[in-house]
Parts: C-alpha cells; sequence; structure tokens
C-alpha cells in the first residue's frame, strides 16, 4: 500500500491508496484518449452553398452528416468527441464550405482539398447501420 499525504487549505489529509493501478488496467477496457477522433471525408470538392444573415448555422466536422456540409446529429452515434461547428454570418452571402473536413479556416474551404492527403484518401461512404 502507498500513503498520499497532502496539504489542502492549511489540514493535513492521509489518504491509502491500494495499488489503482492494478485495479484500473485489469477492470478497464475502456480507451481514455484526449485525442480527438479524426473527420472522415465525404467530399474532395467544397460545397457552394446560400448562407442566410443572422442565422445560426452549423456545420459538419465528423464527415458523418446525410447533409453535407451541414451537421444532422451523426456525430453523437459515429463521431462521439466532435462537435459541430456553429456559426453565424453578418449577411446573405454565397460562400463555398469545405467539404473535406480538413479545413485551416473552417467551415470555409481553403484549398486544402487540393492536397495530395486529401486526393489519395478514400471518400467516406455511408452504410444503413
Amino acid at each position: 500500500m502507498n500513503t498520499l499525504v497532502t496539504k489542502l487549505e492549511q489540514k493535513w489529509i492521509s489518504l491509502t491508496l491500494k495499488q489503482p493501478w492494478i485495479a484500473a488496467t485489469a477492470a478497464s477496457k475502456v480507451s481514455l484518449s484526449t485525442i480527438p477522433p479524426e473527420p472522415v471525408i465525404p467530399s474532395k470538392k467544397p460545397f457552394k452553398v446560400e448562407l442566410v444573415g443572422g442565422k445560426r448555422h452549423s456545420w459538419c466536422t465528423c464527415g458523418h452528416s446525410r447533409k453535407q456540409p451541414f451537421c444532422d446529429g451523426a456525430h453523437k452515434t459515429r463521431a462521439p468527441g466532435l462537435s459541430p461547428l456553429r456559426f453565424v454570418p453578418e449577411k446573405d452571402s454565397t460562400v463555398w464550405l469545405c467539404g473535406c473536413k480538413h479545413t485551416n479556416n473552417p467551415p470555409y474551404c481553403d484549398g486544402t482539398h487540393k492536397q495530395d492527403f486529401i486526393l489519395s484518401a478514400a471518400l467516406h461512404e455511408h452504410t444503413d447501420s
């Protein structure tokens, strides 16, 4: 057994730990990663869309949405850890929203889809499962 002693608000607290690393590794098969999942690539081209000024839009960041380039909630089951990017344009406009999900200027296309790692990647295909 290990004893951990710490000072908290001028009071001494002593805790006894019973080999927590053994219980945690033996009992748990959960993957604890702080790295968010990678998005899939639904399109290798941007989406030309008409945005309504003052209206909140939700751009899909995971690539699993069937309403590309916008979110349909698919990330909740297909890519937990990724959330849509919500934005409100100031005025009505026609813009190109990223379809490869790897832009450095989300949600807008910055030409990243022209890079080799996108061109050589497989496109994500929806399944009914």
